[in-house]
């Protein structure tokens, strides 16, 4: 048995399946910067706020971390109109997205909080720091620093598990990998290229997070 591969097919459609990377790219990034803060302001009140606080900021990771992705997106999409809040597809998959990452990071970020001495933080106490300097400079950029890899694996995986939103509609690269599947009947060569597409976006974040860790992060002693 012999396949005969058309990719002419595809490479017609190539201009749709850039927009569609490219709002791959955008809710990826969106999702990764709120997501987070989102992650940083948990983290804080996870390790430093009131029980009340603690307890509700538990109960949002537990349960996003035990529900499927794809369910929070429903919920999210089908289930607000129900209380009079409908959003696009693009803005119902960027909230679920933000939602979903700011529970992983949490616990990743909480982890590199907890990393930290306490006397480095007594000693910015007895520098006179105020405590929004402290957590800043010596807490929060420490903290990153150690958890950075997790971190960027976990914005990775977000940028991947992005394809789950074509569930509801959003035109991202796997939607519109679809869309052109239905119409050329093409299976194959349509999700080789996009996986293609997919592992170069991959690579370039990588790429990108790389850079950022040698600005941010990679700092050297001077050991004259």
């Amino acid at each position: 048995m012999t396949y005969d591969f058309q990719f002419d097919a595809v490479f017609a459609s190539w201009d749709y399946l850039l927009d569609g990377a490219w709002l791959t790219v955008r809710l990826s990034f969106g999702a990764m910067a709120i997501g987070l803060v989102v992650a940083i302001l948990c983290a804080l009140g996870k390790t430093s706020g009131p029980r009340p606080v603690r307890w509700l900021i538990n109960a949002y990771i537990e349960v996003i971390r035990n529900t499927p992705f794809l369910v929070q997106i429903f919920l999210i999409f089908f289930g607000l109109p129900t209380v009079g809040l409908r959003l696009s597809p693009d803005m119902a998959a960027m909230i679920a997205m933000v939602v979903n990452v700011g529970a992983y990071a949490t616990e990743i970020i909480r982890a590199g909080i907890e990393s930290i001495h306490k006397g480095q933080i007594e000693a910015g106490l007895a520098l006179g720091l105020r405590p929004l300097q402290i957590f800043r400079y010596i807490v929060l950029k420490p903290a990153l620093r150690t958890v950075y890899p997790a971190l960027t694996s976990q914005f990775i995986l977000l940028m991947l598990s992005s394809s789950v939103v074509s569930a509801i509609s959003a035109d991202e690269l796997t939607s519109v990998a679809n869309n052109i599947q239905s119409q050329t009947f093409r299976s194959f060569e349509i999700y080789i290229v996009v996986t293609g597409i997919y592992l170069v976006l991959a690579l370039m974040f990588s790429a990108l997070f790389a850079g950022i860790y040698r600005l941010a992060f990679a700092y050297t002693i001077d050991r004259r």
